[in-house]
């Protein structure tokens, strides 16, 4: 049961974070690098969960890819483009302090909807298996 408190947890952290990610989408003050932090949050938060409900043990990190290669050794493979989540890692420290490169752009749309979809995923995989 513990496994299952601490998703629940993941996902009401991941919850804030999306919170923050509807207010702030067309926020012009709001910098595509701090967006892109709170998108990599809620992912990070939302793969953590889903380990924490499969009881895979993790480090603290914010490498997106390390949490994925969890969960692919516990036989769990995110769908099509939801693979594509770890592109937000950066986020999460190199571009935290710093801005992203000029050649980078950044949909914000396009990471929000990933997000959105990755909750989905994880929502449906918490609950399928403790049904």
């Amino acid at each position: 049961m513990k496994e299952l408190e601490q998703a629940d947890r993941f996902l009401r952290l991941a919850a804030d974070e999306e919170a923050l990610l509807d207010v702030a989408l067309t926020e012009p003050n709001v910098t595509d690098s701090i967006y892109g932090f709170h998108c990599q949050q809620a992912a990070e938060k939302l793969l953590k969960a889903l380990l924490s409900a499969k009881r895979v043990r993790f480090q603290a990190t914010h490498d997106l890819q390390a949490l994925l290669t969890l969960l692919e050794g516990a036989g769990e493979v995110l769908p099509g483009a939801l693979c594509r989540v770890d592109e937000l890692t950066p986020y999460a420290v190199e571009w935290r302090y710093d801005y992203p490169p000029a050649d980078r752009s950044f949909d914000r749309a396009a990471a929000r909807q990933l997000v959105r979809e990755l909750r989905a995923f994880v929502h449906q995989k918490i609950h399928r298996s403790t049904a």
